[in-house]
């Protein structure tokens, strides 16, 4: 096994083992630092012209944002969950924009975002 593909190894497992231990709270921001991470990757990818890899990320960010709407209860949650809901129904929607013009704006656009529920999310004690 090259370096490489042993860090990959170590950091999946270590990202498991967070989250067996991680609080409902803590998966969260783990989710959204997921989200964040990818949506770097995918505007390097983009500035490389790594057409596929770019797709594979933009689709893994979008497959968190998913996740973090799945995770909203639009029953208790009120005006703040569907309000959450109706921005990552929208986020998503900017995220197939730039895949499919290949344009770095919409994923910067949708970092800002998802960098702002954060900081709020991270400024809820647990």
């Amino acid at each position: 096994m090259n370096a490489m593909a042993a860090l990959k190894q170590y950091q999946t497992v270590n990202t498991q083992a967070q989250a067996m231990e991680a609080s409902p709270h803590r998966l969260i921001q783990m989710l959204m630092e997921g989200g964040l991470a990818r949506l770097a990757q995918a505007r390097g990818a983009m500035e490389r012209d790594q057409t596929a890899l770019k797709g594979e990320l933009i689709g893994k960010a979008i497959g968190i944002i998913g996740g973090l709407r799945e995770g909203l209860d639009l029953q208790q949650g009120g005006e703040v969950a569907a309000n959450l809901d109706n921005l990552y129904e929208y986020m998503v929607a900017r995220l197939l924009e730039a895949n499919l013009k290949n344009e770095a704006a919409p994923l910067d656009e949708v970092a800002g975002l998802l960098r702002n529920v954060k900081t709020g999310w991270d400024a809820i004690s647990q």
